[in-house]
C-alpha cells in the first residue's frame, strides 16, 4: 500500500498553525445511547449473522481531493475532544477524502451513555485553495488522533492515530511515526488478492482526570467477518496498547493474520548494491525477532526481493514477535526528513496461549520508500469455521527496544554481504558485546548451515568498534537461486547469541 505521502500530510496537519480567531465550535455530540462492556460485540455477533454491506462512500468532491488538496484542510487544535477540561488527553479527528472515502463512527462514552461525535467543517481550518466540496449526511471523521502531556505540563503532544481500514500506529514519547499496526490481516499474500477489514466505528471512554490510559474500543467489518476490539493504550518512553479481540466468521477463514505489523523496507548493508542513493540504508524496520515457543530467539534481516517471499516459522504457543529498528545512530541512514533513527520497533506478547501456528513474513519486492512493502503476523494453523468466533488478546509495545531483556542472548547488531573479488560472496554478522563474551574468541563454537552451494565453516572476529564479535563467512551459491542459511554463536554448549537466519536470493 501507499501511505508515505499520507504520512507526510499528516505530519504537516499536525504541524500547520492554524488561523486565530475567536468562537471555535467545539467537536459536537449527539444524542446519548446505553454503552456498556458487552455493546461493541453484540453489534459484531449480530452483525456476523447478516450479509456484509460496504459502507456509503461520501460525495465525490471528497474522494476526488489530490493529495495537495487534501493538506490544505486541517484539524484546529482548539477543538479537541476535552480541550480547556482537567482530562489528561486531548483526541482530534482527520477529514474524509483522499484515501478515505468511507466515513467512520467515532463516538465518546462517559456515565454508561456513547455520544456520536457530529461532522462539522467547523472544526477544521482550510486556506483558499481547498475547493469547495459537498456536504451531505454520507460525511463523517476518517479516523482519530490521540494527544497527552508527554514532556511538559499543558503541551499536549500526539502518541496514536487511529486512520484507514483496520490501520493504527504508535510511537513512544520523542520517536517519528514509522511501522503500523492492524486490527487484522486476511489472505495476505494470497494468489486471489487481500480482504482488508475496516474499523467502521469508535467508542472512546472518557478518561479519569490524572489517568495515563485511554480505552478504545472499535467495530470491525469485513466480507468474511465482523470483530470487536478493545484498546487499554498507555502512553510513555515505551507505549502499551493491551488489545483483547473476538471475531466472528461470517465464511470459512483459512487464512487470518493475527497481530499484523506493516513496515517498509527499501535496503541496507544487504543489498546496497542495488541502490544509488546517498544514504547507507532505508528502511522502517530491519529484522523480524521472534522468541517461540520453544524457548528460541531467532532475528531474521528483512529483505527487499526481486519477487514475493513469504517464510513461515512454524511454532506452538509463540512468546512474542516483532519488527525491530535496532539501527538507532543518524549515522545509520543519514536522512535529516525522514529522521529513520527514530522510528519506533513494535513487540508482540501473546496473553494467552495462541496454539499450533506460524510467525509469517511477507516481503513484497520495492523500488521506492513510498511503499509498505514489508508484512508479519501470526497464522493459526486451523482455519475459523464459518459461523465461529475466535478470542484472542496481545500486547502491543512501541518503543526503541521494547522485546524483553532478561537472559537475552546477545543481539545482531548488523548484517552485511557482498561479493568477493575472486567469487562468491561475503557475509558479515555482528553482535553486540556483553558480560558472556570471553576475551578469547577462540572459545567460542560457530553454528553455521547453508542450505545450498559451498560454505566455508566461519571465523570469529572482535569488532574493534563494537567490542562484540563478529562472525564472518564465504559462500559459492553454484547454481542455487536462493539459499537459507542459519547460523549461532554458542559457548560451553549454551546459546551465546541469537540464532540468526536469513534467505539469501539472486540478484
Amino acid at each position: 500500500m501507499l501511505r508515505r505521502d499520507l504520512l507526510k500530510s499528516l505530519a504537516a496537519l499536525a504541524a500547520t498553525p492554524s488561523v486565530s480567531f475567536a468562537g471555535e465550535p467545539g467537536l459536537q455530540l449527539g444524542d446519548a445511547k446505553p454503552f456498556d462492556g458487552e455493546t461493541v460485540r453484540t453489534r459484531a455477533k449480530a452483525l456476523a449473522a447478516q450479509d456484509y454491506v460496504p459502507r456509503p462512500l461520501i460525495p465525490e468532491s471528497w474522494r476526488n481531493l489530490t493529495y495537495d488538496q487534501y493538506r490544505k484542510i486541517w484539524f484546529d487544535g482548539r477543538n479537541a475532544l476535552w480541550e480547556g477540561s482537567d482530562k489528561p488527553q486531548r483526541v482530534d479527528v482527520f477529514p474524509p477524502g483522499l484515501y478515505f472515502p468511507q466515513a467512520v463512527e467515532v463516538n465518546v462514552v462517559e456515565n454508561g451513555a456513547a455520544r456520536p461525535l457530529a461532522f462539522d467543517m467547523g472544526v477544521f481550518d482550510t486556506t483558499d485553495k481547498f475547493p469547495e466540496v459537498e456536504i451531505d449526511a454520507t460525511l463523517g471523521y476518517s479516523g482519530l488522533r490521540l494527544r497527552a502531556e508527554l514532556e511538559q505540563a499543558d503541551i499536549f503532544q500526539e502518541y496514536a492515530v487511529f486512520q484507514g481500514a483496520s490501520y493504527f500506529r504508535g510511537i513512544g514519547t520523542g520517536e517519528t511515526y514509522g511501522l503500523s499496526a492492524r486490527g487484522l490481516a486476511l489472505k495476505t499474500g494470497d494468489p486471489m488478492g487481500e480482504e482488508f477489514p475496516d474499523f467502521t466505528a469508535f467508542w472512546l471512554e472518557t478518561p479519569h482526570p490524572g489517568s495515563g490510559t485511554v480505552v478504545l474500543h472499535a467495530l470491525l467489518d469485513s466480507v468474511s467477518c465482523t470483530g470487536a476490539y478493545r484498546f487499554d493504550i498507555s502512553h510513555g518512553d515505551t507505549l502499551r496498547m493491551s488489545v483483547s479481540a473476538e471475531i466472528f466468521a461470517r465464511a470459512e477463514m483459512r487464512h487470518v493474520g493475527i497481530a499484523p505489523l506493516t513496515s517498509m523496507f527499501l535496503f541496507d548493508e544487504t543489498m546496497r548494491q542495488r541502490f544509488d542513493d546517498f544514504r547507507p540504508a532505508v528502511h522502517d524496520s530491519d529484522g523480524l525477532l521472534i522468541h517461540n515457543g520453544a524457548g528460541e530467539v531467532i532475528w531474521r534481516p528483512l529483505a527487499n526481493p526481486l519477487t514475493l517471499q513469504i517464510s513461515a516459522f512454524a511454532d506452538n504457543n509463540p512468546r512474542g514477535f516483532g519488527l525491530m529498528q535496532r539501527p538507532r545512530n543518524f549515522r545509520d541512514y543519514a536522512d535529516l526528513e525522514a529522521l529513520y533513527h527514530s522510528r519506533p520497533s513494535v513487540w508482540i506478547t501473546p496473553q494467552e496461549d495462541w496454539g499450533q501456528g506460524s510467525v509469517t513474513l511477507v516481503e513484497i519486492p520495492a523500488d521506492l520508500e513510498i511503499y509498505d512493502n514489508i508484512v508479519a503476523y501470526w497464522r493459526p494453523s486451523e482455519p475459523i469455521a464459518a459461523g465461529a468466533s475466535h478470542k484472542m488478546s496481545y500486547l502491543l509495545d512501541w518503543g526503541e527496544d521494547p522485546a524483553p531483556q532478561a537472559e537475552m542472548p546477545l543481539r545482531v547488531v548488523n548484517t552485511a554481504i557482498g561479493g568477493r573479488p575472486e567469487g562468491g560472496n561475503i557475509v558479515a554478522i555482528d553482535f553486540e558485546d556483553g558480560a558472556l563474551v570471553p576475551d578469547d574468541l577462540s572459545r567460542v563454537d560457530i553454528i553455521l548451515r547453508g542450505s545450498a552451494g559451498t560454505v566455508t565453516p566461519g571465523l570469529v572476529q572482535r569488532n574493534p568498534e563494537t567490542n562484540g564479535p563478529r562472525l564472518a563467512f564465504t559462500f559459492q551459491p553454484e547454481e542455487a537461486r536462493y539459499i537459507e542459511f542459519r547460523a549461532q554463536l554458542r559457548l560451553d554448549g549454551a546459546p551465546l547469541s541469537e540464532v540468526w537466519l536469513y534467505r539469501w536470493t539472486t540478484g
